[in-house]
């Protein structure tokens, strides 16, 4: 990319972000994603973008569609560090698929780590041990995965969230383990090995084939 380009897109998504520096020196990005719905600031793959407001909560909708589909983050890219959001799909099976993508390249390139609602809650236990997948697209989709390493990249969540309410998502970015933890749980609900050799690049929204999602709340904690 060239460097003037480069340079530009990073000053024009800085007017949406918020960030602050605690311990550490950490620093903490909060970008607004409902200023960010009318698409600047984001690189839309595949879908369509608006905001919405609900109870106390700002943020911003993917629509649905067939495919995946994705909304990066325009001047942000993550090597190690913290996804954290709050999302909110529905109890529709095979129809919501919402979750984060990240070193992500291209539409087709990248890691993520997806939840699937409708198996929350569901009484079905083998559907309920797949409430939460990672993928490293596009050599390793579920598909594969689920074929080749059951039960080792997909897995229940424990308590379970209302399938059709917001739930709180913290995704830790170590190299090569990716952890994912949900609501205020001390212990993960997902704990992998990235199969990617990528060890930075974009961030993203993410939802899945007939899928669409809500999105609030995000913070990206990039690791020192």
């Amino acid at each position: 990319m060239d460097r003037r380009f480069a340079v530009a897109v990073v000053i024009a998504a800085a007017s949406l972000f918020t960030a602050s520096r605690g311990s550490g020196q950490q620093r903490t990005l909060e970008p607004d994603l409902a200023k960010l719905a009318d698409g600047k600031g984001l690189h839309i793959f595949n879908r369509s973008v608006s905001s919405f407001k609900d109870g106390t909560k700002t943020g911003l909708r993917l629509s649905e569609g067939a495919d995946n589909g994705v909304a990066y983050l325009q001047g942000i890219e993550l090597g190690n560090g913290t996804i954290e959001l709050d999302i909110r799909g529905k109890d529709v099976q095979q129809q919501s698929f919402v979750g984060v993508a990240f070193h992500g390249v291209d539409d087709t390139t990248y890691d993520a780590v997806y939840f699937r609602p409708f198996n929350f809650r569901t009484d079905d236990q083998a559907r309920r041990k797949r409430a939460v997948q990672y993928v490293s697209h596009p050599t390793y989709p579920w598909q594969k995965l689920r074929a080749e390493h059951p039960g080792e990249y997909e897995q229940p969540v424990t308590p379970a969230p209302d399938p059709n309410g917001w739930f709180h998502v913290r995704v830790v970015v170590a190299s090569p383990q990716v952890s994912v933890f949900v609501a205020d749980a001390k212990q993960p609900s997902l704990v992998v090995r990235q199969l990617s050799d990528r060890h930075t690049g974009r961030v993203g929204l993410w939802v899945g084939n007939n899928s669409g999602g809500d999105f609030a709340n995000l913070k990206i904690v990039p690791t020192p």
